[in-house]
């Protein structure tokens, strides 16, 4: 099983958006990666400066978003739908699709989904619920 540490997965979108833009040709997980970076421009500077993001501090206390976890759940949502797992995932995007007009707005409320359902995982120890993550699709798109 794949367990990255935070600085692997820090290292790992560093990488990508450098190799972005130094037009390298990426593949696999590197070039998604990159397509859902050039939709955040409020973190191109940061993962510009590559050492300060390697070890800056994202806590929600100080009302931060950790841009690696944003961009992590952004790279989760990509596999959900390219394997269409959970069972039913795709409906509930293309139904948020048409109702906001746009992918990337779509994505974040799958994304949000998601979040919550891994919150929730974690908080009670178990396996994340793909009822529930399903279950809150459906009320977005109600």
């Amino acid at each position: 099983m794949f367990n990255p540490t935070s600085a692997q997965v820090r290292q790992f979108f560093i990488d990508a958006w450098n190799g972005y833009r130094a037009g390298s040709a990426l593949e696999g997980a590197s070039k998604i990666a990159a397509q859902v970076m050039t939709r955040h421009p409020e973190y191109h500077k940061l993962l510009e400066e590559s050492e300060p993001a390697l070890h800056a501090e994202f806590s929600p206390d100080q009302g931060r978003i950790n841009p690696f976890l944003h961009l992590s759940l952004h790279l989760a949502v990509e596999e959900h739908l390219a394997i269409g797992q959970p069972a039913g995932i795709r409906g509930h995007y293309l139904a948020l699709l048409r109702k906001l007009g746009n992918e990337h707005d779509a994505q974040h409320e799958v994304l949000e989904c998601l979040g919550e359902t891994l919150w929730k995982s974690q908080r009670a120890g178990q396996p994340p619920d793909a009822r529930e993550y399903l279950d809150c699709l459906a009320r977005k798109t109600a």
